[in-house]
């Protein structure tokens, strides 16, 4: 296909994203099977320009001067891609399969490039109902930050030490162009051209030996903040596929012991196979046994516990840059319920918790419900506990610890990594400690 012609099905397909509110993977999908003459560059090609356009979609609307498809993805050329008149012009020749030309409205906007005027909420590229709950938290530098939150994110992969080293690996991923991550000593970054397809990277010799793992900084930051140790019992309340879980049963070398359970057993089933791919030896999978029984598979554990992990139910505002289309169908009340499932996992983990021991509560939101009032909330109910400071937090990074505190938002109740600030996903972390009998 012309580069004309996948502008054309990108169009078509925000077309149809926009007018049955369907999500991105399945109006991409069925657009492939339904144009089987696709080949899968034209498909990578076509998705990450719908991608792109989701991630502009507010400052592209503003530019053009209206919200229709054709203007999102004219407008995402220019303020994504950095394209010139010209050269979106050359794409939009009317000849077959391309775009009709441009209009000299079109033209007009195009030219000015600019968002004069444009309120945070369309210069950050978020909804507008979000602008109050980003502003607490964020201030004057919320465009900004939505800003970085619509770009597009590295692809990141853990290695997984039980079992190689980050040295080896990148040698052994010359081919990927990878790069150590900046805070992370564990981790390898490849940066992806806009039209890339991302690499295959479950078909490397690394993935399938289990050596690593496809996890962004962020998240691995979050698992060595939680500072496992070999020897000690930690519960992974929230293990789901078990992303986390493996990264603790790696900073544990494999000693001590790790309970994974979720209360939606659906999500744990994957983590078999990753458990044993990783030779991740120190951890017993509890899986419920009906509705509302996940406690119960805990019940033996109950003030023995040296860590409890909460990788906590969230809106997944941080995780915009990897599923732009979210950020456009988050609803008030999906934030309302996160609350409350944020609380409940809270009261269970200071039931596990033992005398001296912590929680480590992590999201993958920016908002301040899901995080520093969540953390406050708790406290004010549990004064047994206390949060752990953030620059003490950060020593388990080493030699990064100082420049990580900088780079991230501190408050009273943990530390905020967004991708303006620390380059990753945007994730919150604190560590709540129970004082000792």
């Amino acid at each position: 296909m012309t580069p004309s012609a996948r502008l054309s099905a990108a169009i078509e397909i925000f077309a149809e994203i926009e007018a049955r509110r369907r999500p991105a993977t399945d109006a991409l999908k069925d657009w492939g099977l339904s144009h089987r003459f696709a080949g899968s560059g034209d498909r990578a090609a076509i998705a990450g320009l719908v991608y792109d356009a989701l991630r502009r979609k507010s400052s592209a609307a503003w530019l053009m001067g209206e919200a229709s498809p054709r203007a999102t993805l004219l407008g995402m050329l220019r303020r994504e891609r950095s394209l010139d008149t010209d050269a979106i012009a050359a794409l939009c020749s009317g000849s077959r399969h391309a775009p009709s030309p441009l209009t000299q409205n079109e033209a007009a906007a195009l030219a000015t490039g600019a968002l004069a005027g444009a309120p945070a909420y369309v210069e950050g590229d978020y909804p507008e109902w979000l602008d109050p709950h980003l502003k607490r938290v964020f201030g004057d530098e919320r465009a900004a930050e939505g800003a970085a939150l619509a770009s597009r994110a590295p692809l990141d992969i853990r290695i997984n030490t039980l079992a190689a080293e980050r040295d080896e690996a990148l040698a052994k991923l010359q081919h990927l162009n990878g790069e150590p991550t900046r805070w992370s000593p564990i981790g390898i970054r490849m940066r992806l051209a806009a039209a890339a397809k991302s690499p295959a990277i479950h078909a490397e010799p690394l993935f399938i030996k289990g050596q690593i793992e496809i996890q962004d900084e962020g998240s691995q930051l979050a698992a060595l903040l939680a500072n496992a140790k070999p020897g000690e019992q930690v519960v992974d309340l929230c293990a789901g596929a078990g992303g986390k879980t493996l990264a603790l049963a790696a900073a544990m070398a494999n000693r001590g012991q790790i309970y994974a359970t979720d209360l939606d057993k659906r999500r744990l089933a994957p983590i078999h196979a990753r458990l044993e791919r990783a030779g991740a030896r120190n951890v017993q999978v509890r899986t419920p046994t009906g509705r509302g029984a996940g406690s119960d598979v805990l019940a033996d554990l109950a003030g023995r516990a040296d860590l409890v992990m909460i990788d906590a139910p969230c809106t997944g505002t941080g995780a915009w840059r990897r599923n732009p289309d979210a950020k456009w169908r988050i609803r008030p009340g999906a934030l309302a319920e996160r609350i409350k499932e944020q609380h409940a996992v809270l009261e269970r983990a200071a039931l596990l918790a033992k005398p001296g021991g912590r929680i480590a509560y992590v999201t993958c939101s920016v908002l301040p419900e899901e995080n520093n009032d969540q953390v406050e909330a708790f406290l004010a109910h549990h004064s047994e506990f206390s949060v752990e400071k953030s620059v003490d937090a950060v020593k388990a990074l080493g030699e990064r610890a100082y420049l990580f505190a900088r780079a991230a938002l501190i408050s009273g109740e943990g530390l905020l990594m967004t991708p303006r600030r620390t380059e990753t996903d945007g994730f919150f972390v604190s560590v709540l400690r129970r004082q000792s009998s």
